[in-house]
């Protein structure tokens, strides 16, 4: 394995999936991001009376997935079966066949925050009432953070190098340029990379609400509005998506001719602790935005549209909006948040914004954080509330995490 990072290499993203409370699969999904239609509604999952959350995003019906072998659902919880999902998708619209490559050109690179909590949850409540007998093999497993990224590396036959990140939303920008950190190293032709969750499990969603951050509206058209000055915390949802990414040469070399866009920089940064200088400010996010761009070598004026983090609380809002102000200027460039409509997917959300922004440079159209959100002019952005038509060429997409994670990736649509 080679420590060099080869600057001339291009990471591209040959494939992509979506699996979101809004739609399942990329079609379904863009018409419903550009529609500006939700999918946002009550629990259905868990007898939720007891939670101060109202609204959530879910995804199809609890149990199995369609389009999951029964034989492998009972050995993996919910999140990885979004994540198998959407790798088949990704797979197939890059035209990849696994079996076509060596296991070792071939890496799986993913991302989580929650793991397999409700197959835990599930085990764990097994064992209490009825014993470990009735505790199944897979548990040792299933939970697992890593879980996800083995499966896909089984099921595919990928040997290359794989790995999970956990930085709750940032995760998923993480994961993707460590994806791209390993085939600039010619460590692989190409990569699976992303994150998808289900964190709506009654334990998952008890350690949210912990945070202060979820919304309790029950109004689906009004619960999550970010920059919003009705802001009330965001609501969690479930799925997110899988990509693609592959080595340019390799690529064009199979015959690939137009990548959906280059994955062109990355930067991560931690916030300073409660109580010490910086703290609660947008400084560190700031400098993330600031090293992504200077890893794509890109100024500010040259970035067409961002892809805002969106936490939903005023407090975050203000931070974010402070730090785009100072990298952008105010009102300078268009920032959306499709995520209000179908809710903050945690380690999934980051790579489904990859996937929107994608879209976006290739349909040249700015897709909309949503009718239902009404920018609070005291932000200073030009928050996008309707499909708006626009030159298009790069893309900021920005994620935090709890706990202090930041993360921001350039992504640069391909020149002829």
């Amino acid at each position: 394995m080679s420590d060099t990072v080869t600057a001339t290499r291009r990471a591209v993203v040959t494939g992509i999936s979506a699996v979101a409370p809004n739609g399942v699969g990329v079609k379904e999904f863009r018409e419903a991001v550009l529609e500006g239609r939700g999918g946002l509604g009550p629990v259905t999952h868990f007898e939720a009376d007891g939670f101060p959350v109202r609204t959530v995003g879910e995804v199809f019906g609890d149990g199995t997935l369609p389009g999951v072998d029964p034989r492998l659902a009972v050995q993996t919880d919910r999140w990885s079966q979004f994540a198998l999902l959407a790798a088949d998708e990704a797979l197939a619209d890059a035209g990849v066949r696994p079996e076509e490559f060596s296991p070792y050109d071939l890496g799986v690179i993913t991302a989580s925050s929650s793991g397999g909590n409700a197959f835990g949850q599930r085990e764990i409540a097994a064992l209490w009432s009825k014993g470990p007998r009735h505790v199944g093999p897979y548990q040792s497993i299933a939970w697992f953070y890593a879980a996800t990224t083995g499966q896909l590396s089984i099921r595919h036959g990928m040997k290359g190098p794989c790995g999970v990140a956990v930085a709750e939303q940032a995760g998923g920008l993480d994961a993707i340029a460590q994806a791209r950190h390993a085939l600039r190293r010619g460590d692989a032709r190409a990569v699976l990379t992303g994150g998808t969750e289900a964190p709506l499990s009654p334990y998952a969603l008890t350690c949210q609400i912990t945070s202060g951050r979820l919304s309790d509206s029950a109004d689906p058209e009004r619960a999550y509005l970010p920059f919003d000055a009705a802001a009330r915390g965001h609501v969690p949802g479930e799925g997110g998506a899988i990509l693609v990414l592959e080595d340019e040469e390799s690529a064009r070399e199979r015959g690939v001719e137009t990548p959906y866009g280059e994955i062109a920089g990355h930067g991560a940064t931690f916030d300073p602790a409660p109580g010490t200088p910086g703290a609660g400010t947008g400084d560190a996010l700031r400098r993330a935005v600031l090293l992504a761009l200077a890893d794509a070598r890109v100024r500010p004026d040259e970035v067409d549209v961002v892809f805002a983090d969106a936490a939903g609380t005023p407090g975050l809002d203000r931070a974010e909006a402070d730090c785009l102000a100072e990298v952008f200027g105010p009102c300078a460039v268009p920032v959306t948040a499709p995520k209000a409509r179908y809710g903050r997917l945690y380690a999934g959300g980051a790579p489904l914004d990859v996937v929107t922004a994608l879209l976006a440079l290739r349909e040249q159209v700015v897709p909309p954080t949503g009718p239902g959100v009404v920018a609070d002019a005291s932000y200073g952005l030009d928050l996008v509330t309707r499909p708006r038509p626009a030159r298009l060429r790069t893309a900021v997409v920005i994620a935090r995490g709890h706990g202090g994670f930041n993360s921001a990736l350039v992504v640069r649509a391909l020149t002829p």
